[in-house]
């Protein structure tokens, strides 16, 4: 199935990334101006009670997410899947039940591949990878699980 080592991917590919930061830094320009020019705020005071700390606090969970999308990393080995990001997430190979790829082709660059996985107590996860290394063993594990079930 796969080598003695692990393999390791970012998570998401570099355009999904740059695209993420282009949004994120975008709406945070326009609430700055919102802001300078006094249409976000009454008298450019930051209280909960004109809204404004809702829209940072919004702002500050686009910019963690943002940073999670840049530190995130898949890796594989024979017995363990795992990937780091807001939330890491592990699971044992040999508790796998199912496993489907599930891709966009021709938008890898773009779209991460993923990989749904359910274990034997029903719980599941998707893993996203960026690399073709890593996407052709997403493809060899789904089908070595799968036909390990049947």
């Amino acid at each position: 199935m796969i080598n003695q080592q692990s393999l390791i991917s970012p998570a998401f590919s570099r355009p999904f990334k740059l695209i993420a930061l282009i949004l994120v830094t975008a709406i945070a320009s326009w609430m700055y101006e919102l802001w300078s020019t006094g249409r976000l705020a009454t008298n450019n005071n930051i209280s909960p009670s004109n809204g404004l700390i809702w829209l940072l606090c919004g702002l500050a969970l686009m910019a963690y997410t943002l940073i999670a999308f840049y530190m995130s990393k898949t890796s594989l080995s024979d017995t363990r899947l795992t990937q780091t990001w807001i939330w890491d997430k592990e699971v044992i190979i040999s508790e796998l039940v199912y496993a489907k790829l599930i891709r966009i082709r021709g938008l890898d660059w773009l779209i991460a591949p993923r990989l749904y996985v359910r274990t034997m107590m029903g719980k599941f996860h998707v893993f996203y990878a960026s690399e073709k290394a890593m996407i052709h063993a997403f493809e060899q594990l789904a089908i070595s699980i799968n036909q390990r079930v049947l």
